[in-house]
């Protein structure tokens, strides 16, 4: 299959979704979960959030040209904002023609943690439970044997002493964390679920009191990594050289690592890739941005998620490093047909290969934003998909689009 698809973005919609039916082997079946009213049902979403009324569609897209590790993808995006699908396209046809991305991921290692209070002397306690750490560990398997089976389940235990001769006024406490293995699913109910089974032995062990047993969204030993090469030359415009987009590429960046409000809207924008991704394929989208944002203050401040310099060769280098704390099995996945299409269009075979499609869309995204904001601005190829948008909300048919759009000229 190749993701190279010139001259899609001018295909009707009926066609679009033949041609990426044909590649993609989809059923006809299939094919009408993505139509309106042929995917998620009401019945269905009655099940999936409490006082359901109805659905709330999103158009779901597919960025073309991804070439990753040597593999084509199609990658399907679900967003309501113009210009995103079309940007990290059109970045990902020039990383291609320099070779395409480089990515890989850690290993999928998520936290559990239990918070103990009110222990009779909490540095025994720490000693107590570090000394049962594997009965621990045991127990939490115990309560999900299929995860277990899988290859997967509770690795490794600690325990934390948090607010000890602290000055600050918050109550001395032990957390103990849980690193878990979930495989190829998000894993956060079979955390929560092992979190509950350990509390009662937690409690019993330390002398305590057991609050929250709950995952945690910072997953920083779950990581996954994109980079890209790209010579100078793909980055002309008609009246800037190579050199010139790539100098001015790496003064963005620098701009970004030294001030919180770029660095905000720098980061923004790479998730405005990871969360499209991130929403067609049924991930929580909610603890991906939580995790993402937290892991660009570990140093102690908040910076650009992305890292881009200059190679000795003169070549632009782009790297991007996230949590990426995403699944392919269970929840969304199994809930609305459309997920599932999603995912097959998309034809990963693990969660860490989905991980690393997603940090590739997002080091797309942050490159097409910066080539925009440093060359001709952002405004103009963006608010010109816009004003599309608004046309087609308004009912005017194509002669007053024309005429719209020479207006704002």
């Amino acid at each position: 299959m190749t993701s190279r698809l010139p001259g899609f973005y001018a295909l009707p919609v009926e066609e679009r979704l033949r041609v990426v039916a044909e590649l993609c082997g989809l059923t006809p079946e299939e094919v009408q979960s993505l139509a309106p009213g042929g995917g998620l049902s009401t019945e269905r979403a009655d099940k999936m959030i409490e006082n359901a009324l109805g659905i709330l569609a999103l158009p779901l897209g597919i960025a073309t040209n991804f070439q990753i590790n040597g593999r084509d993808y199609l990658v399907p995006m679900s967003v309501e904002e113009p210009s995103i699908v079309a940007s990290a396209s059109n970045m990902a046809k020039i990383v291609r023609t320099a070779g395409g991305f480089a990515t890989e991921a850690s290993e999928r290692r998520m936290v559990g943690q239990v918070q103990v209070v009110n222990c009779p002397d909490f540095l025994e306690g720490r000693e107590k439970l570090m000394g049962r750490a594997q009965a621990l560990l045991d127990i939490a398997n115990a309560s999900q044997p299929k995860m277990k089976a899988r290859g997967g389940g509770a690795l490794e235990l600690d325990v934390r002493l948090l607010n000890h001769q602290s000055q600050d006024p918050w109550p001395e406490m032990l957390v103990v964390q849980v690193i878990v293995d979930t495989r190829d699913a998000m894993g956060a109910n079979v955390i929560d679920t092992m979190m509950e089974a350990i509390a009662p032995e937690v409690e019993r062990i330390s002398g305590g009191t057991v609050y929250l047993r709950i995952l945690s969204n910072y997953t920083d030993q779950c990581l996954a990594r994109a980079r890209c090469t790209v010579p100078p030359a793909l980055l002309a415009t008609d009246r800037l050289s190579g050199e010139e987009v790539r100098d001015r590429i790496v003064s963005a960046y620098a701009f970004a690592e030294s001030d919180v409000y770029r660095a905000v809207t720098h980061n923004k924008g790479i998730m405005n890739g990871v969360d499209a991704v991130a929403l067609a394929t049924g991930q929580d989208w909610r603890a991906i941005e939580a995790g993402a944002h937290a892991y660009a203050a570990r140093f102690g401040r908040y910076r650009s998620m992305t890292e881009w310099s200059i190679s000795q060769t003169g070549d632009l280098v782009g790297s991007l490093e996230l949590p990426m704390p995403v699944g392919i099995v269970g929840g969304s996945t199994r809930v609305n047909p459309a997920v599932g299409v999603a995912l097959k269009m998309l034809k990963v075979s693990e969660a860490a290969e989905l991980a690393q499609v997603m940090v590739a869309v997002g080091l797309a995204q942050n490159m097409a934003a910066l080539r925009a904001l440093v060359t001709e601005g952002i405004q103009k190829g963006h608010m010109a998909l816009h004003a599309r948008a608004r046309r087609s909300s308004s009912g005017a048919n194509a002669e007053d689009g024309q005429l719209v759009e020479t207006r704002r000229r």
